[in-house]
């Protein structure tokens, strides 16, 4: 496994003091991305690697750790956050790669009910 397909490094403590404001706040659905943007560069200037453990969010900082849960079966991921988007529909709260939407079983539906716990918040631009 290269390191790009490598889970993000989880902090030892829980969520670092800065982030743990986020971590009741985020609760929606999850949608994911691959493909044709495979590849291509994310608004962090990346290359976007759909089998890698990332992410897109509207407003969490570049570098943002983030651990993602499926409700329905808890099945859970840890992203970086490495792009932005418009997530247009109602209560879309982030859009994973491929790879961490594979890792939550929810590639085949789309679309996932998830919860969101920030981690680390990452620089600030």
């Amino acid at each position: 496994m290269s390191l790009a397909h490598a889970q993000p490094a989880i902090p030892n403590r829980g969520p670092s003091p800065e982030a743990e404001h986020w971590s009741d706040k985020i609760h929606g659905i999850a949608s994911w991305y691959g493909g044709v943007f495979n590849g291509r560069k994310t608004a962090s200037g990346e290359v976007y690697d759909m089998y890698a453990m990332t992410a897109c969010h509207p407003s969490l900082p570049f570098g943002s750790i983030v651990r993602v849960v499926n409700r329905a079966n808890h099945r859970s991921v840890v992203v970086r956050i490495t792009d932005r988007g418009d997530l247009v529909e109602e209560g879309r709260v982030i859009d994973l790669s491929y790879g961490a939407a594979e890792k939550l079983g929810m590639t085949w539906g789309g679309l996932a009910k998830v919860d969101l716990q920030v981690l680390t918040l990452g620089r600030k631009q």
